[in-house]
């Protein structure tokens, strides 16, 4: 995704405290980070299924799902198949390389550069031009209470690893 990115950071005192104590007991964090990193991606992907942002809000439909009784966001599964994650000694990231996936995570309004208008074809395969399309926002991206939950689980376990090891 070259020169576009957005990022959605998220910081919880319970998940850097309990970091912060499996520092302490001498531990690396690489593998629970890569725990959490993978956790995150299948929550990620999981979303396009349910199509439900992090918080459980159900997306609002495309006018092609509508339609066709299909899935919002997953027609080509480009963006889906997009989602990957990283992580390493103090991190875990999810991420996603098209351009145009902030205006699917954020909403906006997309207005035509030049000529006559933005022209796409409708779902019932008609063209039309408009000056401006209104995306509403499909969060994907973000970590959930189940996230937080499952996150919190997997730090713990790795506590009571190192401290039995001691």
């Amino acid at each position: 995704m070259t020169g576009q990115s957005f990022e959605i950071s998220y910081d919880d005192a319970r998940i850097r405290a309990n970091l912060q104590r499996l520092m302490t007991l001498g531990r690396d964090q690489s593998r629970v980070m890569q725990d959490i990193a993978n956790k995150l991606e299948q929550s990620t992907r999981q979303r396009f299924i349910s199509q439900t942002s992090p918080d459980g809000a159900r997306w609002k439909p495309s006018l092609r799902a509508k339609l066709t009784g299909k899935r919002t966001l997953i027609l080509d599964r480009h963006l889906l198949d997009s989602v990957a994650h990283d992580s390493g000694r103090n991190f875990a990231q999810v991420s996603v390389n098209r351009v145009y996936a902030a205006i699917h995570q954020f909403g906006g309004i997309i207005k035509a550069k030049n000529g006559k208008g933005l022209r796409f074809r409708l779902a019932n395969g008609d063209f039309v031009i408009r000056k401006s399309v209104t995306i509403p926002a499909r969060p994907y991206m973000g970590i959930s209470t189940q996230d937080e939950n499952w996150i919190l689980k997997r730090i713990e376990r790795a506590i009571n690893e190192a401290a039995d090891a001691s």
